[in-house]
């Protein structure tokens, strides 16, 4: 890739930054006209949350790691002038991932009748789960994509491809939605139908971003323009194995974040069920998984991008033994960070009632849930540039351990979490802040 399209550790922060706001925004414009919608409502957050949850772990185990241990290879090998290496990492990559998505999506498809009645006790989120299923090949390919990128610093087509992948989701999630309701009208399952075709609209978007970023990578003509002088590289074996010992803390870290929202799914129900209506239990957990997940999530799009930026510029400057250079942009982003995190925490706290009553006006239950939860932001803000750090400094498993002290915590409660809902919600916040007492006394050994 060519030296000018090499970014600046801010210029890229900016980019994604940018980028990453206004996904959060089109998410939220579409959550708010869902959520809104009759015949949709926290009903139909249950459903499609559910599903997606099963689906986002089978997502991480086949691509989540992949995007910073593809650019971390590519950097350190970009930092010593072989472009050639670069190339065959991002092509040995290619090749292993996409059998990965392909078993993954197969396995989420022919399996989705289990899944939603005997996992997650939600028989409706079986039709969600078969549409979701074909995307997890095309995120696996994506992920590749953008950690190629990456490894050149430059996050603009990972900027661009979120962008446009959020953007169809939204207008097709509309799109389908309406269909749907214009052909069965008042049926009496319209809402599982609808939950499906939201999550549908995620499939044909990740299509079209996968399309984006090939057409791009093939446009700007980069696996010809690497430098023809030939260094002794990896061979395919060797990258492999590179790919998996870097991939696979940062894919265990994911996969128990991941089982963090699955113990939800799988016992919030279920015990919810022991003193309140079906239906009922259905809805409570629509407004944690639907409503308060989306807003007290927003936050993270301004703070990810010195998460993802650090990775590489960390590894390269570890590589050219720049280890200065690494210290001042850990320590910038933290700054940043709880400059970000603080505030939002508390305001969500302050006016979590006038922002559900303005957000969700059909729909506006919550505010307690919305405060107790909001508590977790600035622990988890932090939680994202310790780690874009650490994962750049090769200390891949350190937050590894604070995950499993978190998904500890919600696996022995899981039985009795759910006797009453303010219970549940306090043991929910206390294993997020778990994160914060585990990382940071090892962040800063790292650093």
């Amino acid at each position: 890739m060519r030296n000018n399209r090499k970014q600046s550790f801010m210029q890229g922060i900016i980019t994604l930054m940018f980028s990453q706001v206004l996904i959060k925004v089109l998410g939220l414009a579409y959550k708010l006209y869902l959520t809104n919608k009759e015949g949709y409502g926290d009903a139909g957050n249950a459903i499609s949350s559910s599903g997606f949850h099963i689906y986002a772990l089978l997502l991480t185990i086949s691509s989540v790691g992949v995007p910073n241990a593809v650019s971390k290879l590519i950097s350190e090998r970009l930092s010593i002038g072989d472009e050639r290496g670069a190339n065959k990492i991002f092509k040995v990559a290619f090749a292993f991932f996409s059998i990965i998505g392909f078993a993954s999506s197969a396995f989420l498809f022919f399996n989705a009748h289990y899944l939603a009645n005997y996992v997650l006790a939600i028989p409706e989120a079986e039709l969600t789960l078969m549409c979701l299923a074909p995307s997890i090949f095309f995120v696996s390919l994506i992920s590749v994509y953008r950690g190629y990128f990456n490894g050149y610093q430059n996050m603009r087509p990972m900027a661009a491809s979120q962008t446009v992948e959020q953007l169809s989701k939204m207008s097709l999630s509309i799109l389908l939605v309406e269909v749907i309701c214009y052909l069965f009208g008042t049926a009496k399952d319209k809402t599982a139908i609808m939950a499906a075709a939201s999550n549908l609209a995620t499939t044909i978007a990740t299509f079209i971003s996968f399309i984006y970023l090939t057409s791009l990578y093939i446009k700007e003509g980069k696996y010809n323009n690497y430098n023809k002088r030939r260094i002794r590289g990896m061979t395919n074996r060797q990258i492999l194995k590179n790919i998996i010992i870097i991939a696979m803390p940062m894919t265990i870290s994911a996969v128990l974040g991941a089982l963090n929202k699955n113990i939800d799914s799988m016992t919030v129900v279920r015990s919810l069920k022991t003193f309140l209506s079906e239906e009922e239990a259905q809805i409570q957990y629509g407004i944690l998984s639907g409503k308060v997940e989306t807003l007290v999530t927003f936050p993270f799009s301004f703070n990810i991008a010195f998460a993802t930026a650090l990775v590489p510029a960390i590894a390269s400057a570890k590589a050219s033994k720049n280890m200065e250079s690494a210290r001042k942009r850990i320590s910038f982003s933290l700054l940043v960070t709880i400059l970000i995190g603080l505030p939002c925490s508390v305001g969500m706290i302050i006016y979590a009632e006038p922002i559900l009553k303005l957000l969700f006006p059909n729909a506006s239950s919550g505010a307690f849930i919305f405060q107790i939860s909001a508590m977790s932001i600035i622990f988890v803000t932090i939680e994202q540039t310790v780690t874009g750090a650490l994962q750049g400094l090769g200390k891949t498993y350190v937050p590894i351990l604070s995950l499993l002290a978190r998904s500890s915590i919600k696996t022995y409660n899981k039985f009795n979490i759910c006797k009453n809902k303010s219970r549940y919600i306090y043991i929910r916040w206390c294993s997020r802040c778990c994160f914060w007492n585990f990382s940071m006394p090892y962040s800063f050994y790292a650093n």
